[in-house]
């Protein structure tokens, strides 16, 4: 796990590991097959296909590593009173061409994203006033204003099994691709619970 601080919150990046990749994935490819557990209408995104994995397969498969890698993720930032993590809820994003995730937060304390699947080439870079600007199915975190020595806005290329950690209140927007293929990623939302 390593920590970031493009600017005030910090964000934690690390890898998931093959075993998580394999089971959620797999979990995700069989239940996408049932049209009556989209979870899209409930989230912020403009994209078709979103599903909510179930309690207790997170519980089964995939919470301990989470808790781990969150555990980190506060112990780097010297956070170390905690009494219990409680994974809040955890689904699937499987976005196409033209797809995107407005600018929105999340509940709870902590969230996440991880990588699941990426179009081969997905980033192309684009001329804009002779800056190069990485946006096709990058996602990008904003805090704060543009100033002086301030940057506002954090850019993250997603690579495969990815794990980004950041405060639930973070805004952050996942841009559309113009290329054929699937960006499949999946997000959480954590709750910290402290020591007296």
């Amino acid at each position: 796990m390593k920590n970031i601080k493009p600017f005030g919150p910090s964000i934690g990046k690390t890898k998931i590991s093959n075993k998580f990749f394999d089971k959620l994935n797999k979990e995700f490819d069989d239940k996408s097959k049932s049209k009556k557990i989209d979870y899209s209408s409930k989230l912020a995104s403009q994209i078709k296909n979103e599903i909510k994995i179930s309690n207790k397969f997170i519980k089964q498969n995939l919470e301990k590593e989470l808790k781990n890698n969150i555990k980190q993720f506060l112990s780097n930032e010297k956070i170390k009173n905690i009494r219990e993590i409680k994974i809040l809820n955890l689904w699937v994003v499987r976005q196409f061409k033209g797809e995107y995730n407005p600018i929105h937060y999340h509940d709870g304390d902590l969230s996440g994203v991880g990588y699941l699947k990426l179009p081969k080439n997905m980033i192309n870079n684009k001329l804009i006033k002779n800056k190069k600007l990485k946006t096709n199915g990058t996602i990008d975190f904003i805090n704060g204003q543009r100033g002086f020595l301030s940057k506002s806005i954090y850019n993250v290329i997603p690579k495969i099994k990815d794990l980004i950690i950041f405060p639930n209140y973070l805004m952050h927007t996942a841009y559309p691709f113009n290329i054929k293929g699937e960006r499949r990623s999946f997000s959480f939302n954590a709750k910290i619970i402290f020591k007296k």
